[in-house]
């Protein structure tokens, strides 16, 4: 068969970036082609190389083996821009209302129909319901521990505060691949892990990020709301017979944001990657075509989605499990471990402990029961206002540069709360925990905020995209769980100072995981992805170490050196498929699985 990799990958008198692969300092080969195929062959544009003509006949016939006879022309030119997005001012075949709209997707980046913002809002509702549910807990702690006679009985406290989040764990989502399955992306139950990724589905690559990410930002507003409901309701007084009616209402006020998610979810697209999946393309393209401005758009992108899930299931021809697929192929491997990194971290960055116990936090330092919850009312304020910027920052500056900013911050601003109740004078005392606290809270925000969300909705490839999801999810549950179970025992046997010690040490490590196995993923399709993902894992970590001395060299002794590469992903870049072997498929694609 032909080889897919085409000719060579650069002149060796050519310029070469400072790199940190494992091809450093190796010549080239004449095997390296077959080595690089086995890395990532599937992985290049499988669009490169075909004549216009053939393409053109290429995306006709899709249209017609899919019930599209009437949109033939739109997937002609849909065909053609699939091969090359940027080089639509050279197609002769397109209008100059189709150059028009192809040429806002540039420069007006959030200029979109009103159905995807539907989208947005609805999904953003979801969010909130999370949010909310987990704050309106924190103002009953300080009554319902009271009442129920367990208020010095950490385990039984945290057991009940965490119940919630073991059911989570345990239960709901894993419910997702099933659910998802079998009724699409409407699913409301296991909206955790249903929600992020039906937005990374329906999201344009421009400001996927930054719409993923508004799960995170709206559940940021649901704390905040949640905060809001345990003030309102804490002066409530007892009517006969019922006794603490304030933290019932607390507890009460959050199924009122379910109510109206569960009205509009109705009114939504379906996901067009999940009726591709299922064999629908005609109804995919109708999600599209309310989601783009035009029919060539979405003509467009269904036909490379289509050309790159074939892709992707040739791929994936393998014997076996789902399950052991995540460890059995080192593209799903690699963004396992990235999304796991990010939501274990999620957690283990000291947030949720804040998140539920604050209240009690700022009891202990010296506040009254009412300051302590205007307190964390201002703790969920300056958590939502912040994560504002990280629909701007997200797709500018990327996941793991936010994370490698934001955890050493974290990590210092934890141990200024903690090491502020060692202070004697009580106002400076409670000053400072606040202070500490809300600084937490600024660099939180637009950091590990965000980015674990919308990191997971769109690490994993379409066929286990579903449990990829819910393994996510189900992480940051169990962990979610586990904080809220140890932190009262954890308190009680370490003092504040140690606990939130404990915690800022975690953000240390959280830095080296993200600097070693975090790929980058900003600006990306879901589909190219692949490419980030398949480069060796060691590759990355040479390159993360190589980020340190550069970062010193570069911004500290302001020196003109060139940044880090990794070599495999600057070689991918050029690598293109021969169009054989996307037509007739290729027993080689896909064995890039070493480590």
């Amino acid at each position: 068969m032909s080889n897919p990799i085409s000719s060579t990958l650069g002149s060796p008198d050519a310029e070469k970036p400072l790199s940190v692969g494992p091809h450093e300092h190796q010549p080239a080969s004449k095997n390296q082609p077959e080595d690089l195929q086995k890395l990532n062959s599937k992985l290049a544009h499988p669009l490169s190389g075909i004549p216009h003509e053939e393409l053109m006949e290429m995306g006709a016939s899709y249209a017609r083996e899919n019930g599209m006879e009437d949109l033939q022309d739109e997937f002609r030119k849909g065909a053609l821009l699939a091969q090359k997005p940027e080089a639509f001012d050279t197609l002769p075949l397109l209008t100059d209302d189709d150059k028009y709209y192809l040429r806002r997707e540039v420069t007006h980046k959030w200029s979109h129909p009103k159905d995807l913002y539907h989208m947005v809002v609805m999904c953003s509702m979801a969010a909130a319901v999370q949010g909310m549910d987990e704050t309106v807990i924190n103002g009953a702690n300080l009554f319902f521990l009271k009442q129920f006679g367990i208020e010095n009985r950490e385990w039984i406290a945290g057991l009940v505060n965490s119940a919630p989040y073991l059911s989570c764990f345990t239960v709901g989502c894993w419910l997702t691949h099933p659910l998802n399955k079998q009724f699409g992306r409407f699913g409301i139950g296991p909206k955790s892990s249903t929600v992020p990724v039906y937005a990374a589905e329906c999201s344009p690559p421009a400001i996927r990020g930054a719409l993923v990410m508004m799960w995170q930002m709206w559940t940021a507003f649901g704390i905040m709301l949640g905060y809001i409901a345990d003030v309102a309701f804490y002066n409530v007084k007892d009517p006969p017979h019922i006794t603490g009616l304030n933290w019932r209402l607390m507890l009460a006020s959050a199924m009122v944001i379910p109510l109206i998610v569960c009205f509009q979810v109705y009114f939504c697209p379906e996901s067009p990657r999940y009726e591709m999946l299922k064999g629908r393309h005609k109804r995919a393209f109708d999600s599209l075509a309310r989601l783009r401005w035009t029919k060539v758009q979405a003509a467009r992108d269904l036909f490379y989605m289509h050309t790159l899930l074939r892709v992707e299931a040739e791929l994936n021809k393998k014997s076996g499990y789902k399950l052991v697929e995540f460890f059995t192929i080192g593209r799903n491997r690699r963004a396992m471990i990235g999304s796991e990194i990010v939501m274990f971290m999620q957690q283990f960055c000291g947030v949720n402990v804040i998140a539920y116990y604050s209240s009690v936090i700022f009891k202990e330092s010296g506040f009254t029961v009412i300051d302590s919850l205007l307190a964390s009312l201002g703790f969920g304020i300056i958590n939502f206002l912040f994560a504002i910027p990280a629909v701007y920052t997200i797709d500018t500056f990327g996941r793991r540069f936010l994370l490698l900013v934001t955890f050493p911050l974290m990590g210092l601003f934890l141990l200024f709360t903690g090491s502020s109740f060692w202070i004697p004078d009580r106002e400076a005392r409670i000053g400072c925990v606040a202070l500490g606290i809300y600084l937490f809270g600024i660099v939180y925000s637009p950091g590990e905020g965000p980015v674990p969300f919308t990191y997971s909705a769109e690490a994993y490839p379409l066929y286990i995209r579903d449990l990829g999801m819910s393994l996510a999810t189900a992480t940051t549950w169990g962990f979610n769980w586990l904080l809220s179970m140890t932190w009262l025992p954890l308190v009680r046997a370490f003092k504040p100072q140690g606990a939130f010690g404990y915690y800022a040490a975690w953000n240390g490590i959280g830095f080296v995981l993200v600097l070693l196995f975090l790929p980058e993923t900003k600006g990306r399709t879901l589909e190219e992805l692949d490419r980030v993902f398949e480069v060796p894992t060691r590759s990355h970590m040479k390159y993360g170490l190589a980020q340190v001395p550069w970062f010193f060299r570069r911004y500290i002794f302001r020196q003109d050196v060139p940044a880090p590469k990794i070599l495999e992903l600057e070689e991918l870049e050029d690598i293109e498929y021969h169009p054989d072997a996307f037509r007739n498929g290729s027993k080689d694609i896909g064995e890039g699985n070493s480590v």
